[in-house]
């Protein structure tokens, strides 16, 4: 039985803790074996350039950069899977996790190889406090798209609520890097240094 498997085993018998734990501890290496891994889909020619624009600290325009990086990533080349992801997002907005999660799986199903499968849902095992699948599938978007700045953010606040705080720190510093201009992840970094540092918050 590899690892993944016995998390799984550990997640059905009902040990969430220690599933989490698992994931946690395969995400150790995760930043620098991450990059040899990306999916050319994720790192077009038109995606790294938004992604360079971006990463501009002055950049004024990011919110529409962000959109349109968002767009891009979305798109899994199968109308089906496109499809899929759409009524998966539709159901998060109703409220309805468990529809969402059936949807996600789907799209995974249609097209392992689409990133944002993964990472959508992994927002609704977040969603349904299930930290463990989440982290899972954070490491699998990760794998096929190293620059997901959300999923590293994501990474962040699971690792932050297990009190993994310098692992967190680091998941929050690569978002940064990638995407300097959201609140939340600098909220974080700033909490997170004052923890580590022993100043009280």
């Amino acid at each position: 039985m590899d690892s993944c498997d016995e998390c799984a085993t550990l997640a059905d018998m009902g040990l969430q803790r220690a599933f989490l734990n698992c994931a946690v501890a395969a995400f150790a290496g995760f930043f620098t074996l991450a990059p040899a891994l990306a999916s050319d889909a994720a790192q077009s020619e038109e995606v790294l350039q938004l992604l360079e624009d971006l990463r501009d600290p002055e950049q004024k325009a990011w919110q529409r950069i962000e959109r349109q990086i968002g767009r891009l990533w979305s798109r899994s080349g199968s109308a089906s899977a496109d499809l899929l992801l759409m009524r998966g997002r539709e159901a998060m907005l109703r409220g309805d996790t468990a529809g969402a999660i059936d949807h996600f799986s789907a799209v995974i199903d249609h097209a392992p190889e689409f990133a944002e499968g993964y990472h959508a849902r992994a927002m609704a095992w977040f969603m349904a406090g299930r930290l463990g699948l989440a982290m899972n599938d954070l490491h699998q978007t990760l794998s096929l798209n190293p620059q997901h700045f959300s999923a590293l953010a994501g990474v962040g606040r699971i690792l932050e609520d297990v009190e993994s705080y310098d692992r967190a720190q680091r998941a929050y510093s690569s978002a940064y890097a990638i995407h300097p201009h959201r609140d939340d992840v600098k909220a974080a970094l700033e909490r997170l240094e004052r923890r580590l540092s022993g100043v009280a918050l």
